[in-house]
């Protein structure tokens, strides 16, 4: 076993390993997620195994609400990036012309405006719900996936079978789905991870700045925001969800170089 894929099976299972915790949540959640248990700020005890928080609430119970929203929130708005982004950038490479320079420019323009300034303003004039949240970083996250399957269906569609299909007169959702897509999976499928990473990250860094998950639902990036001050005390409640996005995080990129990897090899084949 290469050193690539032992760290790829490592990384997959700490991911998994989380992503199960967090969807059985409610199962596996000694307290509920606003239930007060103990002291703020408490060490960890048989009543709070992590401790508690700024409020006295239980941490670990937190803890997996808390991965649960953020992560159901990043998984769904990368597949919605992913959905407005291929069909914009397959649909430039496709048409061409002047459609391609019009959606090239609208996402260019777009992405000339810094990311985080401009959630910070869509989330203050929307609201901060959970389907803004979703919608919000979706559009953003959608520009980069615009530009990398524009790029792959660029090269598909001067390919002789894409020309076959053309000429058999197949219609737009067609060549998209059955010419363009089955053969642009290796590079978005690497992408995705990438993204679901990303936006993983940006859900926590909003919410760390009070723009993300409200009170008194739990989030990873809201709860290092809400427990900071537990450092001047020698707490570690702040480090414990920062902790969590970080294992997270290097899981899923982890993941994301053994797929890269294997597509390599294939390639190589």
């Amino acid at each position: 076993m290469s050193r690539t894929t032992l760290s790829g099976a490592i990384g997959l299972a700490i991911a998994l390993t989380i992503a199960v915790l967090v969807m059985l949540a409610p199962l596996i959640a000694p307290h509920g997620e606003a239930e007060l248990v103990g002291e703020v700020w408490a060490p960890p005890s048989a009543e709070a195994w992590l401790g508690t928080d700024n409020l006295g609430r239980d941490l670990f119970s937190r803890l997996l609400y808390g991965g649960r929203i953020t992560l159901l929130i990043a998984l769904g708005s990368t597949l919605l990036a992913f959905a407005i982004g291929c069909a914009l950038g397959f649909t430039a490479a496709i048409a061409g012309g002047w459609t391609d320079t019009m959606l090239a420019r609208g996402v260019d323009a777009v992405m000339a405006i810094p990311t985080l300034i401009f959630a910070l303003v869509l989330l203050s004039v929307l609201g901060t719900s959970m389907p803004v949240l979703i919608g919000t970083i979706a559009c953003l996250a959608s520009t980069r996936v615009f530009r990398l399957s524009r790029a792959v269906a660029g090269n598909i569609v001067t390919l002789d079978y894409f020309e076959a299909a053309r000429l058999r007169g197949e219609g737009l959702g067609w060549l998209m789905a059955y010419e363009v897509l089955p053969n642009a999976l290796p590079p978005l499928t690497a992408e995705f991870g990438l993204r679901l990473c990303a936006n993983f990250l940006f859900i926590a860094s909003l919410s760390f700045l009070g723009l993300g998950i409200q009170p008194p639902l739990a989030d990873w990036g809201g709860m290092v925001r809400d427990n900071a001050a537990a450092i001047s005390y020698g707490g570690l409640a702040p480090l414990i969800p920062a902790a969590a996005i970080g294992v997270f995080a290097i899981a899923i990129n982890l993941v994301v170089d053994w797929s890269l990897a294997l597509q390599s090899g294939q390639r190589d084949r």
